[in-house]
């Protein structure tokens, strides 16, 4: 036989050219990007990467931040948190719990700020704010301490994801978590909502961690992680039971134990569960300097009085409601469908279909109770807070955030390792990454007003607050006018005075705004000032609308319109011609 003969035999080459055809046809295909490169470098880099992505949008929050005055509600909150550090106890107002506040209070007080003995908080907080004439500096201060608890939700995002579904699902989560723009806006204010979410869901996998083994030093990490959340906020009272709910709804829907199987799934838990009750109890009696006295407005004296003191205002706030403005209406006592709106316009469209895919994915393996609980989680905050009666912000669910970026990562993770198969998968995940990421930058440093695609050029329509308007551009207004060489402005906000806003951030002299009484000059009107209060007419009359209803705007600044009415206009052009 032949040399070629012989090459051919043992097959190192196709004898015709219908050999070779059907050979290219059935080779295996080469493995591609993601197999051969991507998913490697996040499962061995995955803690590296996490952390990259972590420091990078702090870096972001920190820049965005910056830029930004103070919001209505961080006085209030560095007040009670200056009490707290600098007295040793809480009074101020009791409506939140300590800890969150703390935080916010414990970079300017160890700087060197200490209370001012005012007797309204919102001014205290002012007080404090302007002290030592460097405003500015006390609120990156307080800004900064917030940071802690995005960091730490970051973390129990990325040990949550690792634990139940690998290395790469659990960087993807934390990329996605870290993109969302209404996470880096709350992670930059010193707020109590950032704080809530690192507490509710290290409390929620904790929880995860005491089901599958109860040992005495998980229930003691369950009780203090409970404990924090509950320091955080007191809508983890609402919060952690029905997201534990959903769990256990999930479980038995998974799993099928039966009532003989949860009975005897409960019997070796029932010690560690009463072990994580007292070390909660004791971490929150700690967290209140383990005060103990009589409750306000009750005759009961029990540990801890500011605590249930703030419960049962908490609970009168709740069932009172709270004034919002929503898609055009007003009302005290909420719209049921509040918060699935605004996670439907607030939230990168992006976000939402890689969330929407990892819902398709655990659906289609309903058989694994790890792809439920991260559903279970986010339904324990939406469904409460859809009966809530205090609907003014998507702040309030923020935690929901962190259980819909795993669910979101799963989806991601599905669409590359289909990729494999389809190349349309692989150019899907591409452009929806770059969709999210784009839609983030594109709106920096103005993450608390974000709106997808969906929420028009008018989102004021949809809601205002601090979905919207917060008093966070005053920096920004400042900035403009000194450009436009205004020499005077009309203009309110909740807490600031004129002299102060004259002061810091430095607009020219200031005067109170008249809604019925137009000024001419420069006028910067607030759209959460306009559509909720009326600047104080309040819908009194549906007839009587403030003057600036007939204008229209030079420009906006941030989210406040700018109007400009030169003078002599008014000599001119009566008012309501």
């Amino acid at each position: 036989m032949s040399k070629k003969k012989t090459k051919q035999a043992a097959g190192s080459a196709p004898a015709t050219l219908a050999d070779a055809t059907l050979s290219g046809m059935t080779r295996p295909a080469g493995p591609n990007f993601w197999e051969s490169t991507l998913a490697p470098l996040l499962d061995r880099r995955a803690l590296a990467i996490a952390i990259c992505l972590v420091v990078l949008a702090c870096l972001r929050i920190a820049a965005a931040s910056s830029d930004l005055s103070p919001t209505w509600d961080e006085p209030a909150h560095v007040a009670c948190g200056m009490e707290y550090l600098a007295k040793h106890v809480y009074r101020y107002e009791p409506q939140h719990p300590p800890l969150a506040r703390a935080m916010g209070a414990l970079l300017p007080y160890l700087a060197g700020s200490r209370p001012q003995g005012q007797s309204n908080f919102n001014v205290e907080g002012v007080a404090i704010i302007y002290q030592g004439g460097n405003p500015a500096r006390v609120l990156a201060l307080m800004r900064a301490g917030i940071l802690v608890f995005f960091v730490l939700a970051c973390a129990t995002v990325y040990l949550w994801a690792k634990r139940s579904f690998g290395n790469t699902v659990a960087v993807l989560a934390v990329a996605l978590f870290t993109l969302a723009p209404t996470v880096l806006a709350h992670a930059g204010l010193a707020t109590t909502d950032m704080g809530l979410t690192a507490g509710l869901t290290a409390a929620f996998f904790a929880l995860l961690l005491w089901a599958e083994t109860p040992t005495w030093k998980y229930s003691v990490l369950l009780g203090v992680c409970v404990a924090f959340a509950l320091l955080t906020k007191f809508t983890t009272l609402g919060y952690f039971p029905a997201a534990a709910f959903f769990a256990l709804v999930a479980y038995i829907m998974v799993e099928r134990p039966g009532v003989a199987g949860l009975v005897a799934a409960a019997k070796p838990r029932l010690l560690p569960f009463l072990l994580a009750i007292v070390t909660g109890a004791f971490a929150v009696w700690a967290g209140y300097f383990f005060s103990f006295g009589k409750v306000p407005e009750t005759n009961l004296t029990l540990p801890a009085p500011e605590l249930w003191d703030g419960i049962r205002f908490a609970m009168y706030h709740t069932s009172k409601g709270h004034a919002a403005y929503f898609m055009g209406e007003v009302r005290n006592t909420g719209w049921w469908y509040f918060f699935p709106v605004l996670l439907a316009v607030k939230t990168p469209l992006g976000w939402l279909a890689l969330a929407g895919i990892g819902l398709a994915v655990a659906w289609g393996r309903r058989g694994k109770l790890a792809y439920w609980l991260p559903l279970a989680f986010a339904l324990g905050i939406l469904v409460p807070a859809m009966f809530s009666h205090v609907n003014i912000g998507l702040r309030h669910i923020l935690p929901i955030f962190a259980g819909l970026a795993i669910v979101a990562a799963v989806g991601m993770q599905s669409l590359l390792e289909r990729a494999a198969t389809a190349k349309w998968a692989g150019a899907i995940a591409l452009v929806l990454l770059a969709w999210i990421a784009i839609s983030g930058i594109t709106h920096h440093p103005d993450y608390l007003s974000y709106f997808n695609e969906l929420g028009g050029a008018r989102p004021e329509r949809i809601v205002v607050d601090s979905d919207l308007d917060w008093g966070q551009n005053i920096v920004r207004l400042s900035h403009r006018l000194k450009e436009l060489g205004a020499t005077q402005v009309a203009f309110s906000d909740m807490n600031l005075r004129p002299r102060q806003l004259a002061y810091w951030p430095g607009l020219p002299p200031v005067q109170e705004i008249n809604p019925l009484r137009p000024t001419e000059g420069w006028s910067a009107v607030s759209p959460s000032l306009w559509m909720l209060r009326q600047y104080g007419l309040n819908y009194r009359d549906p007839r009587v609308q403030p003057w600036f209803a007939y204008y229209r705007p030079v420009e906006k600044v941030g989210t406040l319109w700018l109007y400009y009415l030169p003078p002599g206009s008014l000599q001119r052009n009566q008012f309501g011609q």
